[in-house]
């Protein structure tokens, strides 16, 4: 079962926050660096993006468009549904944060590593987590905004102007410049990797920080943190299944099958944090929390089922497809 590094980090970040919280003008450098942060993290998703490989993954189009229904359909309609819990299971804030996780987009890295473990369509795998990521820049907002109104901790009419101008534009504009400097994202991938996860935990400790000023993390008990990790056990168990047996039923081969599943049933801390800050505001800590114990307990599971996939006896019998056709050709490469 691993244990993701980085979600340690996380952790202990979260734990900096509550121990040396940023106040008065340390708050407000925290925060105007924070936004930087996001402008910037988008601007090199947005450098990485290679328009050419998305839309060559076009002629499998089915494919992506199950994947996307799973990400931006059934699982809000599944977030939608958890509102019964309220308030009995989960408080109204921690509610609003399960709300939030089943719109964020689903992830790439992980996507692709457990697909290619179970030995599934990589290639599936990459197009689906990269329309996804594109996909949600526009749709995750759209939604907040429609689903969780006015309650979403903040949430506005500003919020989008914000999500516009934070996330949408640098996004665009990396993908405008990445002729220019693709090359250079591209051979400074690990560096620029550092960086992404130093923005990404530089958010978290500005959102838990003024969390913890606003004194708003004495509304959640031990007794809610645990209803809520039941509440996310359910929710990936029901969508694994889902998009394994639906995948089935739907007529797809199991190379097919095993990207939809590990695409379709996960979502991503990466983007998922960025947009959870400019969304919630001073909400953010609680808005997040629900997305990171789902991401940990996601790649834990995931992991499970990527390796007994792997030794599938349905894998050795079934024809090559194109992910075990491009395993063929880079082997014959190696030897």
């Amino acid at each position: 079962m691993p244990v993701d590094p980085y979600i340690v980090l996380l952790l202990g970040t979260v734990g900096l926050a509550a121990l040396f919280p940023a106040h008065g003008t340390g708050a407000d450098v925290a925060s105007g660096a924070s936004t930087a942060a996001i402008a910037f993290l988008f601007f090199l998703y947005g450098a990485r993006l290679s328009t050419r490989e998305a839309m060559d993954g076009l002629r499998h189009w089915r494919l992506h468009l199950t994947v996307l229904a799973c990400t931006f359909l059934v699982f809000p309609v599944l977030g939608l549904a958890a509102r019964g819990l309220v308030p009995v299971v989960l408080t109204q804030p921690l509610y609003q944060g399960l709300l939030f996780l089943t719109l964020v987009p689903s992830t790439i890295q992980s996507s692709i590593a457990f697909t290619s473990i179970a030995r599934g369509n990589v290639p599936a795998a990459i197009c689906a987590g990269s329309f996804s990521s594109l996909v949600g820049i526009l749709v995750t907002p759209l939604l907040a905004a429609l689903l969780l109104g006015g309650s979403g901790g903040g949430f506005s009419a500003d919020s989008l102007v914000k999500i516009v101008l934070q996330l949408l534009v640098p996004f665009l504009a990396g993908q405008v410049l990445r002729r220019w400097i693709g090359g250079f994202v591209a051979r400074h991938k690990k560096v620029l990797g550092l960086v992404d996860r130093g923005s990404i935990l530089l958010v978290v400790y500005t959102a838990f920080s003024e969390g913890m000023t606003r004194g708003i993390w004495h509304q959640v008990s031990p007794a809610r943190l645990g209803a809520l990790l039941g509440v996310e056990a359910v929710l990936l168990a029901v969508m694994l299944g889902l998009t394994w047996y639906g995948g089935r039923m739907l007529g797809f081969p199991r190379e097919d099958r095993i990207a939809i599943q590990f695409a379709g049933s996960k979502k991503s801390l990466a983007s998922g944090l960025p947009m959870a800050s400019v969304l919630f505001g001073a909400h953010a800590s609680l808005a997040v929390l629900p997305l990171m114990l789902f991401h940990q307990m996601q790649l834990m599971v995931c992991a499970v089922i990527a390796k007994r996939r792997a030794r599938d006896p349905e894998a050795a019998g079934e024809p090559a497809g194109p992910a075990a056709a491009s395993r063929t050709a880079a082997g014959t490469g190696s030897r």
